[in-house]
């Protein structure tokens, strides 16, 4: 990974942090500069994490670079320790948000299991919608404290190609991110012009431990990465976002879809 200091002063709040896409991006925004504050559930997985990027990259104006503030991204309480936990220690609010945390699910809406239904739902859906929401009103404070436009704040939002595409094969998990999509575009259009730029990442097939969590069948999924191979890695996905987010303040790719080359469908 290349290091470069595009993001240089950021601080980035990242939810979901503990693996696949959500690592990655942690690790390419600390390695372009910023500031991170990890969260997903698993306490040791952010610990081991933020120690590697605090070795790699070294302090932030004086201050540790990575900290870590675990628990259930679709808790409330979790949501406001994780935004305060950035202000508390890097004594600014922070002006990076990543809108991670997420499960898929097998299957359709005539297969997949009803009993995953309710726990997708909350943490794809309603999850996403209470960050949005309190990120948002922090950001647009954030901005309407400073002189337009001299620095940016980015909220960034992770739906996926299926958001947008209909897949039959995933069909339950695709309307949660169908719903995530339309929340981010809507929150780009509320606040957007008060200088908070709202951005909507689609990733297509992402090679990570996203699959097995969810239960898709492994030889199958592996006959569909195969045929589109080399499909895409968590590198790819934070690669992109580190690029979104490093623009001046006045420029915004709103919607990043990002395919492996050889993917058709979805």
């Amino acid at each position: 990974m290349s290091e470069n200091r595009s993001l240089e002063g950021r601080i980035a709040v990242i939810t979901g942090a503990s693996a696949g896409i959500g690592r990655a991006i942690a690790q390419h925004l600390a390695s372009h500069g910023a500031g991170v504050v990890l969260n997903a559930r698993r306490a040791s997985k952010l610990q081991t994490l933020s120690e590697e990027i605090n070795t790699q990259f070294g302090q932030f104006n004086g201050k540790t670079r990575a900290i870590f503030a675990p628990g259930d991204a679709a808790d409330e309480s979790v949501v406001d320790s994780m935004l305060q936990s950035a202000a508390d220690h890097f004594g600014v609010q922070p002006d990076l948000v990543v809108v991670n945390a997420g499960r898929g699910l097998n299957g359709s809406v005539m297969t997949s299991d009803v009993n995953e239904w309710e726990e997708m739902v909350r943490t794809n859906l309603l999850g996403a919608a209470l960050l949005i929401r309190k990120a948002g009103l922090g950001l647009v404070a954030l901005q309407e404290s400073r002189v337009w436009p001299t620095k940016a704040a980015d909220l960034v939002v992770l739906g996926s190609t299926v958001g947008r595409h209909i897949s039959p094969f995933s069909s339950m998990y695709g309307s949660t991110k169908f719903a995530v999509n339309s929340l981010a575009e809507a929150a780009r259009r509320e606040i957007g012009p008060k200088g908070v730029r709202v951005t909507l990442i689609e990733p297509g097939i992402v090679k990570s431990e996203f699959q097995q969590v969810a239960g898709y069948d492994e030889s199958k999924f592996g006959q569909l990465m195969d045929k589109y191979s080399p499909v895409l890695e968590p590198n790819d996905i934070a690669r992109g976002i580190a690029f979104v987010c490093s623009q001046p303040a006045g420029v915004h790719f709103c919607d990043l879809m990002i395919r492996g080359t050889r993917q058709d469908y979805p």
